[in-house]
């Protein structure tokens, strides 16, 4: 059996069902240009990072870039690639920097969506 399952009990012209979803329900939007162009700019900076780092850092940069670039990812898992990244650019001191300031942009357009 399969489909919705309604009890009713008692009460007048009763038509219809009130669904209510949940926003994995619905199609996600498009993101904005402004973010995939942060993105863009993220992945081309931790791409070049990438090179300058040791091996095991270089595999979490490789673990995180998916759920950078991808709008499927859920919000946790995009947070969590930003977050390993910044720590990558921030322990990277000068090189990092620049992929420090892709991040923060990152993160500030992620807020308005």
């Amino acid at each position: 059996m399969s489909g919705e399952i309604v009890n009713m009990y008692g009460g007048t012209n009763n038509t219809g069902i009130m669904n209510q979803y949940s926003g994995a329900a619905h199609p996600a939007q498009p993101a904005p240009p402004a973010l995939l162009e942060a993105i863009e700019e993220l992945s081309c900076l931790l791409r070049e990072l990438r090179d300058q780092v040791a091996p095991a850092t270089a595999r979490v940069i490789d673990d995180s870039l998916p759920a950078l670039s991808s709008q499927a990812s859920p919000p946790q898992e995009r947070h969590r690639a930003l977050i390993a990244v910044a720590t990558i650019a921030a322990t990277a001191g000068a090189l990092g920097q620049p992929v420090l300031e892709a991040v923060n942009r990152v993160a500030e357009l992620l807020t308005h969506l």
